[in-house]
């Protein structure tokens, strides 16, 4: 899966985006979804210390900062997605959970 996927290099955008984002974790909307510490990922509880904001759509894929692309996520969650849109990130995981290759019963 890893073999081809493209990145977008425009830092402008990139700047742009990252700083929106910023502006955005201030927000009341935000703000309360951080209070209640539920990654959106894993599902799981944090502290707010331990949660991030992730947009779904990377930045570095063309995403940008808005509310319908930003999501409250665990620090883990976030680095296993890294560039991953959700799509790539369920296949990267059913992919991890393939048994190894076994022989063949008859060989």
């Amino acid at each position: 899966m890893d073999d081809w996927i493209e990145i977008n290099r425009d830092e402008r955008h990139i700047k742009r985006e990252r700083a929106r984002a910023r502006e955005l974790r201030n927000t009341p909307y935000y703000q309360n979804l951080f209070r209640q510490g539920i990654c959106h990922y894993c599902g799981k509880k944090f502290s707010r210390e331990e949660l991030t904001l992730d947009h779904i759509v990377p930045v570095a894929r063309g995403g940008k900062s808005t509310r319908g692309n930003l999501v409250v996520c665990c620090r883990g969650c976030n680095q296993a997605k890294k560039y991953l849109t959700p799509a790539e990130l369920l296949l990267r995981q059913l992919e991890q959970r393939k048994p190894a290759d076994t022989e063949d019963e008859n060989g």
